[in-house]
């Protein structure tokens, strides 16, 4: 199991990149698109771009894993994507299934601890059975958390966390008056977690997608028009280092570099 520390391999990846550890992310979220684009430029049915794209999610995450980044949030499958046609959504569903379950010895290798971001209806009982037994085995894992966003969307989350609240203020478990930033953040699916640091996007699109709308105020952005399935770990190098060289600000007048955010 690899149980170095997030300090140590930012320290070693730092090195590689020439950059300082502190200039690392720790929450990296990146919106997975255009493997449908890339299928259909050549030719190829759609459901062949999606498993292209499966096949770079675990050398990424292996990547973030040896870079010191504490979370990495994938957004797979949005609730606005059961609009798709049927037998796309079908092969979605069994595509996860089976990768969940296929992933998990290199998850316990990693010491990365996986956790589900989204609702859980209307997910299909084999996705959910593979999602919360992946949850369970990595449970006692310590290193990065990887998050992986199947059934989102972040108005609806919102309206999730809102509704908590609502019902705990009614309960008399809360005061209104007490609810802040915080609190809100508290109700979240994300709850717990650093916000993201750095919004990674693929294909080229410019737009957030309903995405993390409450995590990601202050995240930077790195667009490329790489699809989804050509997305290489040199490109991933590219975001952290555009990342490092970012002047960041949090609402203030005076900008700070990500070695001070």
């Amino acid at each position: 199991m690899n149980t170095r520390s997030f300090e140590e391999k930012r320290i070693e990846a730092g090195r590689r990149l020439g950059i300082s550890p502190e200039a690392i992310p720790r929450h990296v979220a990146v919106i997975m698109d255009g493997n449908g684009r890339w299928a259909t430029e050549r030719g190829l049915p759609r459901f062949q771009g999606h498993e292209q794209g499966a096949k770079i999610v675990e050398s990424l995450a292996t990547h973030c894993v040896n870079c010191g980044i504490e979370y990495l949030t994938l957004y797979s499958f949005s609730m606005q994507n059961w609009k798709r046609p049927k037998e796309e959504v079908d092969f979605l569903m069994y595509l996860y299934a089976s990768y969940l379950e296929g992933i998990r010895p290199s998850l316990m290798e990693k010491n990365v601890q996986f956790a589900h971001v989204g609702r859980r209806e209307p997910l299909p009982q084999d996705v959910l059975d593979a999602l919360d037994e992946t949850v369970r085995i990595t449970s006692v894992n310590t290193g990065m958390t990887l998050g992986f966003a199947l059934n989102y969307g972040s108005r609806t989350e919102i309206v999730d966390a809102v509704r908590a609240l609502a019902q705990e203020a009614k309960d008399g478990q809360i005061d209104p008056q007490a609810i802040d930033e915080q609190v809100i953040g508290d109700h979240l699916y994300t709850a717990g977690w650093h916000d993201p640091d750095l919004v990674v996007r693929t294909s080229g699109e410019m737009r957030i997608s309903n995405f993390l709308l409450w995590q990601i105020s202050y995240a930077e952005f790195y667009v490329t028009d790489v699809y989804w399935p050509d997305f290489t770990l040199e490109e991933l190098d590219k975001s952290l280092l555009a990342y490092a060289s970012r002047q960041r600000r949090f609402g203030d007048t005076k900008p700070k570099t990500p070695t001070q955010g």
